[in-house]
């Protein structure tokens, strides 16, 4: 797994790093895989215990050895990992506060109409499926705000590649979003499961290209994740590239 990992950025309190599709980021408690906490844990054994655990509903713990956010199994690209507990702590507080920019890159059913736009839903739990999140009346239990920019950048074959600009930081965001304005992402088995996957993707079609933070000191630092080999081969399908 180290070789398929390739660190972006690294300073003395913290790294960015590529990941691949495929990868889960930690456990869910009930499966064995190998995943990218334990590459953290054993590549940075001074991460141990930094950061906030998971709690299962069993009452027992999974912890993120510095992991300061998330991303879906499926999706590649750009992820932050702190290595000690002050900058995870100053990390997490400018996503709380909206002081970190991400940027996604995403293939999309359809053609989009709009050059630009923004998608103001908010995003609960399913009802109907414990897995996934819903917008509008599927909706069980807290419903928190979730905003979403885009801008596309090509159209071809049917289909849309999209960059994005996520304003909040919800599960699924982005495929919860496109879903709901008709253009779910390309080979998304969750929320388009009646749709072939196209363009030679396995995958979803969704890589969190780049991140824009502060680094302890106050320097803006942005950190890119260059398109895997299965997403340009899908643009080059299209005519992107």
């Amino acid at each position: 797994m180290k070789n398929e990992i390739k660190i972006i950025y690294e300073n003395e309190n913290m790294l960015a790093i590529n990941k691949p599709a495929g990868l889960v980021v930690h456990s869910d408690g009930r499966t064995e895989e190998s995943t990218l906490s334990d590459w953290v844990l054993k590549h940075y054994p001074q991460t141990k215990d930094v950061g906030e655990p998971i709690k299962l509903s069993d009452g027992s713990e999974i912890p993120k050895h510095g992991i300061v956010h998330r991303l879906d199994r499926e999706t590649s690209g750009v992820l932050l990992i702190a290595k000690n507990r002050e900058t995870f702590l100053f990390l997490k507080r400018q996503f709380q506060e909206r002081k970190i920019k991400k940027v996604y890159r995403a293939i999309a059913y359809g053609n989009i109409r709009d050059e630009r736009g923004t998608i103001d839903k908010p995003i609960g739990r399913s009802k109907g499926d414990f897995r996934k999140r819903t917008t509008g009346a599927g909706i069980r239990g807290i419903v928190r705000e979730a905003v979403t920019e885009f801008k596309v950048l090509f159209r071809g074959c049917g289909f849309s590649y999209l960059e994005l600009y996520p304003k909040t930081g919800r599960t699924h965001q982005i495929r919860v979003h496109l879903k709901s304005i008709g253009h779910p992402v390309v080979c998304d088995k969750l929320y388009a499961p009646k749709r072939e996957c196209a363009l030679g993707m396995a995958r979803h079609a969704l890589h969190a290209y780049s991140v824009s933070f502060l680094v302890r000191g106050g320097e803006r630092v942005v950190v890119e994740a260059p398109l895997p080999h299965d997403f340009e081969r899908a643009l080059a399908e299209m005519g992107a590239l």
